[in-house]
C-alpha cells in the first residue's frame, strides 16, 4: 500500500491511502484505517483530538484521487495512540435544501460507524450548543474514538430461551437503580443492573428488554418543568446519535469503556439464565428537522439518510422532526451492520424495533409490500439466534399489527391484546369474544401470515402510557408537568379509576384498584404468546397519571425500591403467576390450540366456557369468560394437571359451574378478591374447593383452579 508524509502543525504524521472497508475506524497492525461514505461530498477532511482538548491536533484533507473509493472516503494513519485518541470529520458539498443537501463545512460530525463516542460520559450536560441559523450549526463537543474490542465472555453462553417461554421484563438502564433506595454501589448504570440481577431472578423473568442504550441526546429538549421548574431531559432516550456506540453515561467508569461494561452486564444476565433485548431506534436520529443540530448524518449526506418532500422538507412518520431513509441501500446495509455488531461483539439476543412500520417504507413513505430491509434482517445468518420483535405502528398513521411483513421470524408487540385487554377489564360490552381469541395467541393475526402464538408480545402496559397501578387510578392523563400542556400522551387509555382520581383513603376503591391490577396479571400469564411486564409494576408503581413521563428524569421515573416491602403481597402474586406459567406446559404453547381432546383423555386442550360449561356467552352484552387446559402428557406417563380459569370484570358476583373432570378434583390456586398470601397459593398447598361443581367470583375478580388426582 502507498504510503504519504503529511505535515500537520510540528506534527509530522504518516498516512496511507487507506481502505474502503470496513466503514469507521478499525485498528490495524500499522495504525487505524478510517473510513467514511458520502456521496455527494466536494472534499472530507478528518480531524484528530488528544484527549479533552477541543481543538484538533491534526487536521487531514482526504485526496478524492487517492482516499476515495466510489463514495467512500479513507485513509490510514501509522502509530496512532488510541489510548487518548478521538476523531470526527468536516464535509463540504453542496447547500441547497431545496435538493436535499445541507453540507455546512464548519459542522464537525461524528462517524456514523464509531463505536464509541466520548464527551457525553456525565449525564444531562450540555456538550451540544445550539445555533439556530438557516444552517442549524452546531457546536458540540462529542467525539468519536477507536473501540477496544477484546472482551473475555470467559464460559458464559446465552441461554437460548424458546421465544415461547419468554418472560420479559422491560426496564430503563438509568431508571431501575437511580433512585437512592436501590442501595446499589453504581447507581443508574450498567453495573447498577448488575446488581438487580437477584431481584430479577427472585421475580421470575428470563429476559430484559432494556430500553435505549445506544448514544442518545438527553439534553435537546428546551423546557423546564412548569410545576417544578426543573430541567426537562429525553430521558428514555428515543432520540439516538450514534448507533453503534453505547451510552457513555450508562457506565459507572467511562475511560474504561462502555461497550465493556456494557458486555460486563451481558456477560452476569447470561450466566444467570437471562436474555437481553434492545430497543433500538432506527426510524429517526436526534438531528431532527431544519432547526436541529447537525451531528453526524445531516452533514455527510442528508439527502441519502433522510425521506425527504419535494421542496427538500422532512417527512416526519416518526413524530420527532424526521425519519430515517431506511430503504436506501446505504441506510439498509449501516442498519444491517449495528444490528450484526450489537449480536456478535455484545452478545444480544434479540432486538424491538421502534416504530418498526417505517422500516417498510420506501424514500417516499408508502409503505413497501416486500420491505428489503425487514426481508434482510429476518434472513441474515449472522441474526438468525435473534429475537425480532417489532412495533408494528409509526406516527404516520400505519398500523400493522397482525401484518406486519414479518418472513416468519418477526415477532410484534400485539397493541390490540393490550386494548382489548383494558377494556375487558374495565368491563366494556363486547370484548369477551375478542379476549377469548386473544388469550389464545391471537390466531386471527398471525395464522394466516405463517406464525404462531409465540409471534404475539402480550402487554397490558409498557413504557409508553399508564402504569398498571395508574391504568386502574386514573380516568385521564395528567402530563402537566411535561410542559406541553397536557397535549402530549394517547388520550385513549382504556383506563378507568374506579371512584376517584388519582390517590385515594378509601379503602374499598384501593381494594378494587388492586385486585384489578391482580386481574390484568393473570389474564397476561395465562395468555399464549409471550408476557411483557412494565418495571416497577409488580411493586404498584405509580406515576401519577402522566402518561408519557418521557422526560422526567427524577422520581417519576426512578424506581422507589421502597415499594417492594410496601406492597410486598402484589410481588409475591405476580411471581408466584410467572412460576405457574413457567411450569405448566400448557401456557406456553408453540402451536395454536385446536379444541381436540388430548390423547388418552377426556378432556380438550382448551374448552370455552361462559357462566356454565361448554357455554360460552359471545354475545355483546357478555361480560362473564371462563375457559378449561387440558394438561398435557409429560414424561413417565404423567399428565399435567388441568386449568380452569374464569373472569368475573362486572359489578355483580357470579356464579360459575365448574367442568367435571374425571378421576381428578378442582383446587384453587388464585382467586384474586382475596387478600395475600390467600390470593395465590403455592404448589403443594392449593385449597381443595369444597363445592366441586360451582364457584362463586366477587364483581372485578379472577380465579384459576388447577386438577389434583383423587
Amino acid at each position: 500500500m502507498e504510503k504519504l508524509t503529511t505535515q500537520t502543525g510540528d506534527t509530522q504524521l504518516d498516512i496511507r491511502m487507506g481502505k474502503p472497508l470496513p466503514l469507521g475506524a478499525t485498528a490495524m497492525p500499522w495504525g487505524i484505517n478510517f473510513s467514511v461514505v458520502s456521496n455527494h461530498a466536494y472534499s472530507v477532511t478528518l480531524l484528530l483530538y488528544d484527549g479533552d482538548d477541543p481543538s484538533p491536533w491534526a487536521r487531514i484533507p482526504l485526496d478524492p484521487r487517492l482516499n476515495k473509493t466510489g463514495a467512500i472516503w479513507h485513509v490510514g494513519v501509522n502509530r496512532l495512540d488510541c489510548s487518548t485518541l478521538s476523531y470526527a470529520y468536516r464535509v463540504e458539498g453542496p447547500w441547497d435544501p431545496e435538493q436535499g443537501h445541507r453540507f455546512d463545512p464548519d459542522a464537525v460530525l461524528l462517524d456514523p460507524f464509531a463505536r464509541v463516542i466520548t464527551g457525553a460520559e456525565q449525564w444531562g450536560g450540555d456538550y451540544i450548543g445550539l445555533h439556530y441559523d438557516t444552517r442549524a450549526r452546531t457546536d458540540s463537543r462529542l467525539r468519536c474514538a477507536v473501540a477496544e474490542d477484546s472482551f473475555d465472555w470467559e464460559d458464559a453462553v446465552p441461554p437460548q430461551i424458546s421465544m415461547k417461554d419468554l418472560v420479559i421484563y422491560e426496564t430503563h438502564v438509568r431508571g431501575l437503580t437511580r433512585h437512592s433506595s436501590s442501595c446499589v454501589a453504581h447507581p443508574g448504570t450498567f453495573r447498577g443492573l448488575i446488581e438487580k440481577i437477584p431481584y430479577l431472578k427472585k421475580l421470575g423473568v428470563n429476559a430484559v428488554e432494556l430500553m435505549p442504550v445506544q448514544e442518545f441526546h438527553e439534553s435537546q429538549i428546551d423546557r423546564l418543568n412548569p410545576v417544578t421548574g426543573e430541567r426537562l431531559l429525553n430521558y428514555w432516550g428515543y432520540s439516538t446519535t450514534a448507533f453503534f456506540a453505547p451510552k457513555a453515561s450508562y457506565a459507572s467508569d467511562p475511560r474504561n469503556g462502555p461497550f465493556n461494561e456494557f458486555r460486563e452486564m451481558v456477560k452476569a444476565l447470561h450466566t444467570a439464565g437471562i436474555e437481553v433485548i434492545l430497543d433500538v431506534v432506527f426510524n429517526h436520529t436526534a438531528e431532527g428537522d431544519h432547526t436541529g443540530p447537525t451531528l453526524s448524518f445531516r452533514g455527510l449526506d442528508n439527502q441519502v439518510y433522510y425521506m425527504l418532500g419535494r421542496e427538500g422538507e422532512y417527512r416526519n412518520f416518526s413524530g420527532c422532526g424526521n425519519t430515517m431513509n431506511c430503504n436506501h441501500p446505504m441506510v439498509r446495509e449501516m442498519i444491517r451492520e449495528c444490528l450484526r455488531y450489537w449480536a456478535t461483539e455484545g452478545r444480544v439476543d434479540g432486538f424491538r424495533f421502534d416504530l418498526a412500520s417505517i422500516l417498510g417504507r420506501d424514500p417516499e413513505g408508502h409503505p413497501l409490500s416486500n420491505p428489503p430491509l425487514i426481508e434482510a434482517i429476518a434472513l441474515d445468518p449472522a441474526l438468525a439466534h435473534c429475537k425480532l420483535i417489532a412495533e408494528a405502528w409509526d406516527a404516520g398513521g400505519l398500523y400493522q399489527v397482525g401484518s406486519f411483513p414479518a418472513k416468519g421470524r418477526w415477532g410484534e408487540w400485539n397493541g390490540k391484546y393490550r386494548d382489548c385487554a383494558r377494556q375487558f377489564l374495565a368491563g366494556d360490552k363486547g370484548q369477551t369474544s375478542q379476549m377469548a381469541t386473544r388469550l389464545a395467541g391471537s390466531a386471527d393475526l398471525y395464522q394466516e401470515e405463517g406464525r404462531y402464538p409465540y409471534h404475539s408480545i402480550n402487554f397490558v402496559t409498557c413504557h409508553d402510557g399508564f402504569t398498571m397501578a395508574d391504568l386502574f387510578a386514573y380516568n385521564e392523563k395528567h402530563n402537566e408537568a411535561n410542559g406541553e400542556d397536557n397535549r402530549d400522551g394517547d388520550n385513549n387509555n382504556h383506563s378507568h379509576n374506579h371512584g376517584a382520581e388519582g390517590p385515594t383513603s378509601d379503602p374499598q376503591i384501593n381494594a378494587k384498584r388492586l385486585r384489578q391490577a391482580k386481574n390484568a396479571f393473570t389474564l397476561l400469564m395465562l395468555s399464549q404468546g409471550p408476557p411483557m411486564i412494565y418495571e416497577g409494576d409488580e411493586m404498584g408503581r405509580s406515576k401519577n397519571g402522566n402518561n408519557n413521563s418521557y422526560c422526567h428524569d427524577n422520581e417519576l421515573n426512578w424506581i422507589d425500591w421502597g415499594l417492594l416491602e410496601k406492597n410486598s403481597g402484589l410481588f409475591r402474586f405476580v411471581a408466584g403467576l410467572i412460576a405457574l406459567r413457567k411450569s405448566h406446559p400448557a401456557l406456553g404453547r408453540k402451536d395454536y390450540y385446536t379444541g381436540d381432546f388430548v390423547p388418552s383423555s377426556d378432556v380438550r386442550d382448551v374448552e370455552w366456557h361462559g357462566q356454565t360449561p361448554g357455554e360460552p356467552d359471545w354475545s355483546d352484552d357478555a361480560q362473564a369468560l371462563a375457559f378449561s387446559l387440558g394438561g398435557p402428557w409429560i414424561e413417565d406417563g404423567l399428565r399435567a394437571p388441568d386449568i380452569y380459569a374464569a373472569f368475573n370484570p362486572g359489578e355483580e358476583a357470579l356464579e360459575f359451574e365448574l367442568p367435571h373432570v374425571s378421576g381428578r378434583r378442582w383446587m384453587r390456586k388464585v382467586y384474586t378478591a382475596l387478600p395475600s398470601p390467600d390470593d395465590f397459593l403455592a404448589d403443594g398447598v392449593e385449597g381443595e374447593l369444597v363445592h366441586q361443581y360451582s364457584f362463586t367470583m366477587a364483581p372485578k375478580s379472577a380465579v384459576v383452579l388447577v386438577t389434583a388426582e383423587k
